[in-house]
């Protein structure tokens, strides 16, 4: 859809609408009308459309991300912000820093899983983030049950794939007729059984006094649970695992690819990281503040190859008009990432890969907090700050300690080749190689992987 979206809006302007069935959809192509009506006018602007496979049948209704606007979604986005607001990320840091120890030992034993040890990484954090647990290995059984929930979730919020989205009166049906609902229903039972597992483990083990700080932890403290059901609030402490690994895992991918792409550009960062923290150590999240190099580096990853490019889609709540325009109550409207973060008007030469876009005196006041590839207003990406942690303690670990280059056939990859795993967009499958860059990076990595194999033992069930 982002092809054709890019299309009509050449052809039709920054703001264009289509009809499919009975629903309406409008698209918002540049920042101040996105900002007008899903910042600005978040009273009327913060629902979902209705989605009746994604959200009702496959998820009973317990899907914060799909989740209509209301006193229940309140109650989920405040479980979200107890675990995920900047103070609460602050908890995370440790185990962030101690995986991605684990992931630079990977890369420098060259064992030719890369993308496993990342993906092991971004697992690992957000698992300890739900539950406070550490994953060794994908082959868990805790992953590979949430994983499959994850997809089967991600599948279904794909538009146009179940008829009855686009004509709901498919569902007055006798539910026998209904053939697209038993394998939904049966994936549903099988999810609610394997959060409501998770959830009471973490249960026993703070019972036992040894469970970590995580979403789950804070559901059982001071009303956290909101007066949710049980089931309802093991939904919600798994949201970060629904919506966080693809998404944190794409956005590593591709600073990968932007770094073997732009090697000059990579030196700067390099140069940066080398000048505050040295030889003697890795870097840190102390060392955040004194990088506005990397974290500019990280930001244009973000804008160059937004991993949700379409976001997801917001609806109206009641009547409204806007520049002319009437917009109905239950419109869908999409704040359409893509075409925002290669808008010339705000990113000039929007093709290139340019982190200093970001730096200086002159920059945009509206880029400064740079949030256009986590959404919009009241619907804002509850867990950006966990992602940009996690980008953050990975990429900079990385840059100190490698130079990157193109994988055994000497191939570089190719920033247009894509694919799309759900709503998240992908590079296509890449090998790239590391080396040392300088001698003491193989003894740091060494004895600091050393250290955080025993402190690891800790996030163990």
């Amino acid at each position: 859809m982002t092809d054709v979206f890019r299309q009509w809006r050449e052809e039709y302007g920054p703001l264009f609408s289509f009809t499919v069935g009975t629903r309406k959809t409008i698209v918002l192509n540049e920042l101040d009308a996105t900002t007008d009506l899903l910042d600005k006018r978040g009273d009327i602007y913060s629902s979902r459309p209705r989605l009746v496979v994604a959200h009702e049948i496959l998820s009973g209704g317990m899907r914060g991300l799909s989740m209509q606007y209301g006193d229940k979604w309140r109650k989920w986005r405040k479980i979200q912000h107890m675990g995920l607001n900047g103070r609460a990320v602050l908890a995370y840091c440790d185990h962030q820093t101690l995986e991605s120890t684990v992931v630079l030992r990977d890369l420098l034993q060259d064992t030719g899983k890369q993308e496993t040890s990342l993906q092991r990484f971004v697992t690992s954090v957000v698992l300890g983030i739900c539950y406070g647990y550490r994953v060794q290995n994908l082959e868990d059984p805790m992953v590979r049950a949430n994983y499959v929930a994850a997809i089967e979730y991600q599948k279904a919020n794909l538009p146009g794939r179940y008829l009855v989205e686009t004509w709901p009166i498919l569902l007055w049906l006798p539910r026998q007729l209904q053939w697209f609902r038993a394998p939904l229903e049966k994936a549903r039972a099988k999810d609610t059984n394997t959060y409501t597992t998770f959830l009471r483990r973490v249960k026993e083990r703070a019972h036992a006094g040894y469970s970590k700080d995580c979403m789950a932890t804070y559901t059982m403290t001071k009303g956290g649970d909101q007066g949710l059901s049980e089931v309802e609030v093991a939904y919600a402490v798994s949201a970060p695992f629904s919506a966080g690994i693809d998404t944190t895992m794409s956005t590593l991918r591709w600073a990968i690819v932007c770094a073997l792409l732009n090697p000059e550009i990579t030196k700067i960062a390099q140069a940066e990281i080398d000048a505050v923290v040295g030889r003697d150590r890795l870097p840190t999240f102390q060392d955040e503040a004194a990088l506005p190099y990397v974290a500019a580096f990280i930001k244009e990853v973000t804008r160059f190859r937004p991993v949700v490019p379409l976001a997801i889609p917001h609806a109206a709540t009641r009547d409204d008009t806007y520049r002319g325009y009437v917009i109905r109550k239950g419109t869908v409207v999409y704040g359409n990432i893509d075409a925002l973060t290669q808008d010339p008007t705000l990113f000039p030469e929007p093709h290139m890969f340019s982190p200093a876009r970001f730096l200086g005196k002159d920059v945009d006041p509206r880029l400064i907090d740079f949030t256009i590839p986590f959404g919009f207003g009241r619907r804002v990406c509850p867990g950006m700050h966990v992602a940009l942690k996690s980008t953050f303690i990975v990429i900079a670990r990385i840059l100190w300690a490698f130079d990157l280059l193109p994988g055994p056939d000497g191939v570089l990859p190719d920033a247009d080749a894509f694919t799309f795993l759900g709503l998240t967009r992908v590079p296509a499958p890449f090998r790239f190689s590391v080396r040392a860059r300088h001698p003491d990076a193989v003894r740091v990595i060494e004895e600091e992987g050393a250290e955080a194999d025993v402190r690891l033992k800790e996030w163990q069930y």
